[in-house]
C-alpha cells in the first residue's frame, strides 16, 4: 500500500500560489512512486490545480462536502460537484469542522457515505483534546469516532483497497508544533484500524489511517516510520513547496 500524502491547504492561498505549488508538485511526484499525493486546495481553487495536476501522478480533493446531493444549502457543495470538478478524495469531520461548526459523528457519517456514493473516497478525520487525553480518555473517544464516522457503503477487500481513509489528528497537536510521542502515535493507530476494521469487517492491513498534527519536513519520516502509518494529512507545511515537497520525498 502506498503512503499517501494530503495536503491541507485550509483556507489559504491564491491563483499564483497555487499554480506554483501544483506546478511543483506535479513536476516532483512522479520522482516518488512509493507516495501517493493529494492537493486539497479551497473550492474556489479546485478547478485551477486541478488543472495543473493534469496528467500528473497526484490527485485532487476537497475539504469537505454537504450530505445531501443538491438542495437550499447556501455556501455548500456536494459530493457530485466535487466529482465533477474532478475530486478524487474529499475530507470530512476535521476538527476544525467538527469544533467550529459543532459536526457531530452522524452528520460526518453522512457525509462520508454520500462521497463515497459520488465516487469520491471520503478522509474521515478523527481526534481528541488534550483534556480527553489528559484525562485518560483518549481511545475511549478516539474509538466512538471511528465507529459513528464510518459509514455503512464503507467497505475494503483483500487486495488491500479500501473506498475510504481514515486521519488521526490529536486536536491538541494542529497547528501547535506538539506531536504525541512515536510510541503514543503507535498505539493510537493500532486501535484504530482495530476498531475500524470490525466495523467494516475485514483484514486490518486493509485499513489505511493517516496521521494529522504539526507535520512537517523534520519529522515526516520519522511519523511515516511508525507501524500502522498510511502516510499523513498535512496542514501549514503543504502550503509551502519546498516542505511539502520533502514531505513527499520523506516516504523512499
Amino acid at each position: 500500500m502506498k503512503k499517501l500524502v494530503v495536503g491541507n491547504w485550509k483556507m489559504y492561498g491564491n491563483s499564483a500560489m497555487a499554480k506554483a505549488l501544483a506546478a511543483s508538485v506535479a513536476r516532483k511526484s512522479g520522482d516518488f512512486p512509493e507516495a501517493g499525493v493529494v492537493l486539497c486546495p479551497p473550492h474556489v481553487l479546485l478547478a485551477q490545480v486541478g488543472q495543473w495536476l493534469a496528467g500528473a501522478k497526484a490527485a485532487l480533493g476537497a475539504q469537505d462536502c454537504h450530505s445531501e446531493t443538491e438542495g437550499a444549502f447556501t455556501g455548500d457543495v456536494s459530493a457530485s460537484m466535487l466529482k465533477e470538478a474532478g475530486c478524487s478524495y474529499v475530507i470530512v469531520g476535521h476538527s476544525e469542522r467538527r469544533s467550529a461548526y459543532c459536526e457531530t459523528d452522524e452528520m460526518v457519517r453522512k457525509k462520508a457515505k454520500k462521497a463515497i456514493k459520488s465516487g469520491l473516497c471520503p478522509i474521515i478525520c478523527v481526534g481528541e483534546t488534550l483534556e480527553e487525553r489528559v484525562q485518560g480518555k483518549a481511545e475511549e473517544v478516539v474509538g466512538r469516532q471511528v465507529r459513528g464516522s464510518i459509514p455503512d457503503a464503507a467497505k475494503a477487500t483483500g487486495d488491500q483497497k479500501s473506498n475510504f481513509v481514515l486521519a488521526y489528528e490529536p486536536v491538541w497537536a494542529i497547528g501547535s508544533g506538539k506531536i504525541p510521542t512515536m510510541d503514543d502515535i503507535a498505539q493510537m493507530h493500532t486501535y484504530i484500524v482495530s476498531v475500524a476494521s470490525k466495523c467494516v469487517g475485514c483484514a486490518p492491513e486493509v485499513v489505511a489511517v493517516l496521521y494529522g498534527g504539526s507535520v512537517k519536513a523534520a519529522n515526516a519520516r520519522d511519523i511515516m516510520s511508525v507501524r500502522g502509518v498510511a502516510g499523513v494529512l498535512v496542514g501549514g507545511a503543504s502550503l509551502k513547496e519546498d516542505e511539502f515537497c520533502s514531505i513527499i520525498a520523506a516516504v523512499k
